[in-house]
């Protein structure tokens, strides 16, 4: 049973069949879908907001715990200008996108698809994570690389929503932050006061942050990314998984224990809640979207990357250029969030739907990394 389990968690069956499901009901049942989607049935929340604003907190939590673990004395992603890299690879994974969407647009679109600029420069965590993990394995470096990457494009992608596609009902309100800056200064209290329990570091450092940010009108799902590095934690990683490591018990330890199964189902709610997307027409504008994705992440990751190494800021040991090439197909998997981006880009509903087609197909990243990977033997890393 336990096998069957690990299984079903290892190929995220639960976040696919959330997608499929979803998909299937929004093009048969469009408006029970809806309905059920965003109607407040769960008491003041719609199962929109819970899978996104709160069971979305500790998915990002867990990839938080990756990144940490990583950052930790013999980790993937140390000495610090280890991490420099991913974060250059994140400045060409945005900027790779726009400029051939622009590009593109100039050849063979019109002014009026200007403004979709934005949505390519998404990319979707859970499902990118989900690719990383059936192409490179469970435990190759590139996990890592990739996971910093998606975080901090998620960070500048909020910033993108924010100034050029505000939505003027909710303006921004940066002042609410000091409340995730008080989360952050009682989590570090608490490390202080050498407290071994996560629940008070949730409690008392995750709470304030979350409403920080909700309040600030950012994503609140990130609350736990400014909570998860101060969780007492091993000085140095050994064998980069928490589960080979049984000498770990430390609170980012159980923290990972606890909830990383909850995490691997709940993903289910988190596809069924967001890849619910009718089917419409193909335009030109889905064409700009879903190259810019594929194409665009793909250059601007693996130049940017590239050019780190460059500068004197390395790969992580055992990812090489056949590796961060993979990995920016993977991050071209924009998907939910890049369908957010359209919605937020364009008022006009057919232009809209092809917009969101275009991000839809984005999900052609996945095969289209796992082919790569296997074309230039890309060797996965099993537990």
């Amino acid at each position: 049973m336990k096998q069957k389990i690990n299984l079903l968690r290892e190929f995220s069956v639960p976040l696919i069949l959330g997608v499929v499901t979803a998909v299937v009901w929004a093009n048969l049942d469009p408006a029970g879908y809806a309905a059920f989607d965003h109607n407040h049935f769960l008491g003041p929340f719609s199962f929109h907001f819970v899978a996104n604003e709160l069971f979305m907190v500790f998915f990002f939590g867990i990839a938080a715990v990756e990144i940490t673990q990583s950052c930790l004395p013999g980790g993937d992603l140390n000495p610090p200008r280890k991490a420099v890299n991913p974060l250059l690879a994140t400045l060409g994974g945005v900027i790779g996108p726009v400029a051939v969407y622009f590009l593109l647009n100039h050849v063979i679109g019109s002014p009026a698809f200007a403004h979709g600029w934005g949505i390519p420069t998404a990319t979707d965590i859970a499902l990118a994570w989900l690719a990383a993990r059936l192409v490179f394995g469970d435990s190759h470096p590139a996990i890592s690389f990739l996971l910093l990457l998606a975080i901090a494009d998620d960070a500048i992608g909020l910033a993108i929503i924010a100034i050029f596609y505000p939505d003027p009902s909710l303006p921004a309100e940066p002042l609410w932050l000091l409340l995730t800056i008080a989360g952050m200064a009682a989590a570090w209290l608490l490390r202080k006061a050498k407290t071994k329990s996560y629940w008070p570091y949730l409690l008392l450092g995750g709470v304030p942050s979350w409403f920080g940010l909700h309040e600030a009108h950012l994503h609140p799902a990130l609350a736990l990314v400014f909570i998860v590095p101060f969780l007492p934690h091993q000085r140095r990683e050994a064998k980069h998984l928490f589960e080979q490591d049984p000498a770990d018990r430390s609170s980012l330890y159980r923290f990972e224990h606890d909830w990383k199964i909850i995490v691997d189902f709940g993903l289910f709610m988190f596809g069924l809640a967001n890849a619910g997307v009718g089917f419409s027409g193909v335009g030109t504008v889905t064409w700009l979207v879903f190259i810019s994705l594929l194409a665009g992440k793909a250059l601007g990751i693996f130049s940017f990357g590239f050019l780190g190494r460059k500068l004197g800021f390395p790969l992580p040991n055992g990812m090489k250029k056949r590796e961060l090439l993979v990995a920016g197909v993977i991050a071209g998997i924009g998907f939910t969030v890049a369908l957010f981006v359209a919605g937020e880009a364009f008022s006009e509903p057919e232009v809209q739907g092809a917009a969101k087609m275009g991000a839809m197909l984005s999900i052609a990243a996945f095969p289209a990394a796992y082919i790569l990977a296997r074309l230039v033997r890309v060797r996965k890393r099993r537990k």
